[in-house]
């Protein structure tokens, strides 16, 4: 088993790019609520950041594994080179990956009050969302935009954790700047999940926003989604009236703008793959930056 475990993880969650970006993203995400909140100052990173960090690691090699369980007859037929269909691992073995690193991870925030509720909150509702499309079939796997909806929480639910973290490590009780955050975060998100789904000539059987709204109206989704979390980054850190690091926030944007430029200028078939992964990563290793360098030390 901890052979086949071994090739799935390389297979379908190579730790040269998950690893970074789950780092990036739980420590960028947590800077990011001390960096909105008013009430901090002279936040630093703590153990406390890199145990989050950890978790996400885990986790996110957890979501793929429930994911790649949901999407198992599909992938058969239209993926059958991936880990699972090829056989190359059991559904067996990520259950027991699945079951081993729920563990792991709760045992890693034990203590940490009201950040283990929030990681047992998402952990609980992502399966919940592997049980009912096992047992009910729903949503269906082609109903793209309702499996959004019923997915996403999920991502809420994990940046929440992070944001149960700032407050645990701060003594702080929760806030209503939690809410620029986790839209800011969640946008940015959501620009590489319609971007990398962008595509004027679908292959057979190939699941895309594309089928409900159309290849042009799905990029204009995808590059509102970066412009509002950029533009909700700027309008609470507000580098006009504080430190002018603030405006590192917008850098990001230039990989947005090289993804239009190829699919709309040169008419690429496809929204190029790289400029949504690293606006999400640049922007994530931003808000750490202008956490440490823009905000008031105290």
């Amino acid at each position: 088993m901890i052979g086949r475990l071994g090739r799935y993880v390389l297979g379908s969650y190579p730790p040269a790019f998950y690893l970074p970006y789950g780092v990036s993203w739980a420590v960028g995400v947590t800077a990011l609520f001390a960096l909105v909140d008013p009430r901090l100052t002279g936040w630093r990173p703590d153990v406390g950041v890199v145990v989050a960090a950890l978790t996400f690691a885990i986790d996110l090699l957890l979501m793929r594994a429930l994911d790649d369980i949901r999407d198992l007859d599909y992938d058969r037929e239209h993926n059958p080179g991936r880990p699972l269909p090829s056989g190359a691992v059991r559904v067996g073995d990520l259950a027991v990956l699945i079951a081993v690193g729920v563990v792991v991870v709760l045992a890693l925030n034990a203590g940490r009050g009201i950040a283990l509720v929030a990681l047992a909150v998402q952990l609980g509702y992502a399966l919940l969302v592997l049980a009912a499309d096992r047992l009910l079939g729903w949503p269906h796997g082609d109903d793209v935009v309702t499996g959004l909806l019923v997915s996403f929480p999920v991502q809420i639910l994990i940046n929440l954790y992070l944001y149960a973290g700032v407050l645990h490590q701060t003594g702080l009780g929760p806030g209503w700047h939690a809410v620029p955050a986790l839209l800011t975060a969640a946008t940015a998100y959501l620009h590489l999940e319609f971007a990398r789904k962008v595509t004027r000539d679908l292959r057979p059987g190939e699941r895309s926003y594309v089928t409900v709204w159309g290849a042009e109206r799905t990029a204009v989704i995808s590059t509102v989604s970066a412009v509002v979390s950029v533009a909700v980054a700027l309008a609470f850190v507000r580098p006009w009236e504080s430190s002018p690091w603030g405006w590192l926030v917008v850098l990001p944007l230039g990989f947005v703008v090289s993804g239009a430029d190829a699919f709309w200028r040169r008419r690429a078939v496809r929204w190029p793959v790289l400029p949504p992964a690293l606006f999400l990563l640049s922007s994530f290793v931003l808000y750490l930056v202008v956490a440490l360098l823009g905000k008031d030390t105290g």
